[in-house]
């Protein structure tokens, strides 16, 4: 009888499918972020998952770089995994057809129905290839885009967005927003503490939206232009206050309009959405971590009303505050009033 992969019984199982030729950053950032997630949010926790590398064969895999990685399991891991996560390869940039190589179709076979299959950048290709994107809204890297929509008119691609999130399939664009999409798929595991962890302890942002822009077609600005990054810090210091347009551009001394332009360059979105997507963080992290009346929530978010705090969640997230503060922390115990 073959050996489990697995060694942990009771953590959830990543598999990680490293192709030829690979983005070693893309294996690190995986490994990082889910080696990371503690029980408890804590460092001093259980780990929350089990993360193991394989390859369609076991052995050397080739990298973008100059050296090679050694991938310990062969496809078995697929069969064993509750997430399976595909990396980009250089054989994704040049494919002339939608169907799935041989290899990789008897590897996806081994995967168990209702097993979560997530990509980072072109890795869309092999889930494309695979059917499990039919009917689904994906989106991959921007620049191939166009190769990708030729090659699978049955995927509605949004080449625009950070990462995709189709419950059981899941999809992201460059390799750098593989992070924004593991931090996901953490989050909603295991909800927004250990993700924000989980963020904190490899210094990366905890948080940005599926449908925030993955590439901004303009020129960066000049070093030396003023940015608006005081004006988000001091935002996020006082979300429970009113905040005006006019008070964040004064924090850099400029005009609404062009504080506003520099805004949308810097961040993807305009400052009140910017200010709107925080608040809803900040519920969230709420919701999750305190037993405060929705009302109350509202107020220390900045939102204003329990109606105002729903409207703005459910446009967000789909769902209601107390649905969502009933998923993460389960209904067991009374809810104070309101929640």
């Amino acid at each position: 009888m073959a050996m489990t992969v697995f060694t942990h019984p009771g953590r959830h199982r990543v598999a990680v499918l490293a192709r030829q030729i690979l983005l070693p950053i893309e294996l690190g950032i995986v490994h990082q972020l889910f080696g990371q997630a503690k029980e408890g949010a804590s460092a001093d926790g259980e780990p929350l998952y089990e993360v193991a590398t394989c390859s369609l064969r076991a052995g050397d895999v080739g990298t973008d770089g100059d050296f090679t990685v050694a991938v310990p399991h062969g496809p078995r891991a697929l069969a064993e995994a509750d997430t399976v996560i595909v990396l980009s390869s250089y054989e994704d940039y040049v494919q002339d057809t939608p169907e799935l190589a041989p290899p990789l179709a008897e590897a996806f076979a081994l995967i168990r129905p209702g097993t979560r299959v997530a990509s980072i950048c072109t890795g869309a290709f092999v889930l494309a290839s695979a059917g499990l994107l039919d009917g689904h809204t994906a989106t991959t890297h921007w620049r191939y885009t166009d190769l990708f929509s030729r090659l699978f008119p049955r995927v509605r691609l949004d080449p625009d967005v950070l990462y995709t999130d189709g419950e059981t399939v899941l999809t992201s664009a460059g390799c750098a927003s593989g992070i924004d999409l593991c931090l996901h798929m953490i989050r909603r595991d295991h909800g927004t503490a250990v993700a924000n962890d989980v963020a904190r302890r490899t210094v990366v942002p905890p948080h940005r939206e599926g449908g925030q822009v993955q590439y901004i077609r303009r020129p960066v600005p000049a070093l030396s232009a003023p940015a608006t990054s005081a004006a988000r810090e001091w935002a996020l210091r006082r979300l429970q206050e009113p905040i005006t347009l006019g008070q964040m551009a004064a924090r850099e001394s400029m005009s609404v309009r062009h504080f506003t332009r520099r805004f949308r360059d810097e961040v993807g979105t305009t400052p009140i959405n910017w200010l709107t997507q925080q608040r809803v963080e900040l519920a969230r992290e709420l919701l999750e971590e305190s037993d405060a009346p929705i009302d109350q929530v509202a107020a220390r978010t900045g939102l204003g009303s329990a109606a105002n705090l729903r409207q703005h969640f459910h446009l967000a997230l789909g769902i209601s505050p107390s649905a969502y503060r009933t998923t993460f922390r389960g209904p067991a115990g009374p809810r104070p009033s309101g929640a």
